[in-house]
């Protein structure tokens, strides 16, 4: 975008100083360079030369006073801006009404349009410090929450246990606290639901196709939307009829809506989504399910989206502003070449219409200003000819560049033929002619460099709020991964230690108190300070933990020394697929393997207690672990066969060496 608005002005300050060369000042070609290093680097080398420039091409070839607007414009730029005042007056010492008209405008372009490069300059510089900080901010807010609450269980749970008392009701309490914080962080973001359901789909042979077009994060309508697209995936992937799967989000206006679309089903009815409709209808939404046209089933939810609202743009008032005092100051220069101010309530009219139209720029606005652009012409003659600039730009803004230069290059040959009809000389005709390219591209320029700051804003403030979504959801996967594990093993050791004699349980509370210090360390990773799981010993302690619940573990561990990171996703990885075997099986048996070889490192956790619902595709834990492996362009496969249930994760690994076995 930089780049692109210093092509606008540049553009701009090349049609400005044609005006002058064409009249007849080839000091005139040195204007245009040196106003665009000046815009670039404030240099006072660059001013002087303008200067020196400028002045000369009045006192040599007798140019307008006018040609004096760009070194006044950058004295505006400067600590010496009260000197631009003293170019006015020499100026009107001078020159004509017109020329010095000229002047004051061309003062303003300058200065205005600089201004708009430099906030475009520094909005973009902004855009990644600003993203940077709000994580930043929102790691020390959930830092602070978990501290508070979790932070404060843990040394409770440390305390009874170095006492000999388990505290089975804290543990129980922290155990739950974390899974509701988990879940709190994910309700404010629909994406990695839509990241289970892809891997749900693909899982059971079904297509997907996704199309999201909101904006993240979605606030309370996040969680309830999510919702709608578990169980709506669920429903399709328990029917096995449907061969396409369509996820789509739309945003409109304050609401955002999540439409699933499937092509296996032979009826529709809500019952399938239980006491969702009656939610979706309680937070002031809808939720409707029906066969389209094309006969799929389509499950379509419509919620408020609440979201911060977003800061003014303070310049588009400036664009505004600036535009009005240009088109006010041409058409003075017009009611002066009249000698009447007869015009002035056309000029109004137009004026009006293009401050209007600065948003919209509608047709038929346009086909009213071009009658009121020629059809006076006759009636004023050579004062008219002007205004055409006024039409030039909105129709630069309104079509596409195809459309635009055609109509633009008609403008000016009936600017053209008009001069020929009126029998103006031929220069002066010329000038007219530019005059109206000129004129257009001014205001192209101002609006065009308006929406480039604007865009960039809403660019900046979207980086923002992605890089919160992403440090909630980072935190999410967390606490589910890596606190909601450790926390489950304490509440099983603590129920474990109460039930043993006195002799039995002091083992249990040393194990209680051990894994209190790592969920310590789980914390201080939840809460940003990254730190790196070890996978051979994330396997002892799920060793011990399956052992504590009467599950027998067999470890088979053949890896070579990993990357850091690869390491710290496969031990989420086991965490998770431990905590499973422990919440929604009944296994007795639990085996847990590593391999490497063919460039891939594959982690396999096989247990014999496999139900209908086990592994839960559309669970918060397989939907975390699928977005972490994928980050390493990892995979996640689940599958259930003779009694048993396995789930493997895959990660890349060029170049890797089996290790023996442990």
């Amino acid at each position: 975008m930089q780049k692109r608005a210093m092509v606008i002005v540049t553009v701009v300050f090349a049609g400005l100083t044609s005006v002058y060369v064409v009249a007849g000042s080839p000091l005139a070609l040195l204007a245009f360079p040196l106003q665009v290093a000046f815009v670039r680097r404030r240099t006072w080398w660059v001013l002087a030369a303008q200067t020196v420039v400028t002045c000369g091409s009045v006192l040599l070839y007798g140019t307008s006073v006018g040609i004096l607007g760009f070194v006044g414009g950058s004295l505006l730029l400067t600590r010496l801006w009260p000197l631009a005042l003293g170019v006015v007056g020499v100026a009107a010492l001078i020159g004509p009404a017109d020329p010095l008209i000229s002047m004051v405008l061309i003062c303003l372009l300058v200065r205005g349009l600089t201004t708009m490069v430099d906030r475009i300059d520094e909005v973009n510089a902004a855009r990644l410090s600003l993203a940077l900080t709000a994580a930043a901010e929102e790691r020390l807010r959930i830092a602070a929450e978990l501290s508070r609450g979790l932070g404060e269980a843990l040394a409770a749970i440390a305390r009874s246990a170095a006492a000999g008392a388990p505290d089975v009701e804290t543990a129980r309490r922290a155990l739950a606290d974390a899974r509701a914080a988990a879940a709190g962080y994910r309700a404010m973001s629909l994406a990695p639901e839509v990241t289970t359901a892809k891997a749900m789909l693909a899982a059971a042979g079904i297509v997907p196709e996704v199309r999201m077009s909101h904006a993240e994060p979605l606030g309370p309508a996040g969680a309830l939307l999510a919702a709608v697209l578990r169980e709506a995936v669920t429903d399709v992937v328990r029917r096995r009829s449907a061969t396409t799967c369509l996820i789509e989000t739309v945003a409109v206006a304050d609401s955002v809506r999540l439409r699933v679309c499937d092509d296996g089903a032979r009826t529709a009815g809500d019952d399938r989504l239980g006491e969702l409709p009656a939610q979706v209808e309680a937070a002031g939404g809808t939720l409707t399910v029906g066969i389209a046209p094309d006969s799929k089933l389509v499950v379509e939810a419509t919620l408020p989206a609440t979201r911060a609202p977003a800061p003014p743009a303070a310049d588009a008032p400036v664009a505004t502003a600036l535009l009005a005092t240009v088109m006010v100051g041409f058409s003075a220069k017009a009611l002066l070449l009249a000698g009447s101010f007869w015009p002035a309530p056309l000029l109004l009219v137009i004026i009006v219409m293009q401050l209007r139209s600065i948003e919209g720029r509608h047709r038929t606005a346009l086909v009213i200003m071009a009658v009121l652009t020629f059809a006076p012409i006759p009636l004023f003659g050579q004062a008219w000819l002007g205004v055409a600039g006024f039409l030039a730009g909105p129709v630069l803004l309104a079509f596409r560049w195809a459309v635009a230069l055609p109509l633009t290059a008609v403008i000016v040959a009936v600017v053209t033929a008009a001069g020929v009809l009126l029998r103006l000389p031929v220069p002066l005709t010329v000038n007219y002619a530019i005059s109206t390219v000129v004129t257009g591209l001014v205001m192209y320029g101002m609006l065009t460099l308006a929406g480039l700051t604007r865009e960039l804003r809403e660019s900046r403030d979207g980086l923002a709020r992605a890089a919160v979504v992403e440090e909630r959801l980072r935190a999410a996967r967390d606490l589910h991964d890596l606190l909601g594990h450790t926390l489950a093993a304490i509440l099983l050791k603590c129920e474990l230690a109460r039930r043993l004699a006195p002799e039995r349980a002091r083992k249990e509370l040393a194990d209680v108190a051990a894994m209190t210090e790592r969920a310590m360390a789980d914390l201080a990773t939840v809460s940003g300070e990254h730190g790196r799981l070890s996978l051979a010993a994330e396997a002892e302690s799920a060793r011990s933990v399956l052992a504590a619940a009467g599950v027998a573990a067999t470890l088979d561990l053949r890896h070579p020394g990993l990357d850091p990171e690869v390491e710290h996703v496969l031990g989420a990885v086991l965490r998770e697929a431990v905590t499973n075997v422990l919440r929604h099986s009944a296994a007795s048996r639990c085996s847990i393997t590593t391999a490497a070889g063919d460039g891939v490192v594959r982690l396999s956790v096989r247990n014999d207690g496999t139900r209908a619902s086990e592994g839960r595709r559309g669970s918060a834990g397989i939907g975390n672990l699928t977005t972490r492996l994928s980050e390493l362009d990892g995979r996640l496969a689940v599958s259930g066969e003779g009694g048993w249930f396995e789930l493997t994760a895959t990660i890349p690994a060029p170049a890797l060496t089996p290790a023996p076995a442990r």
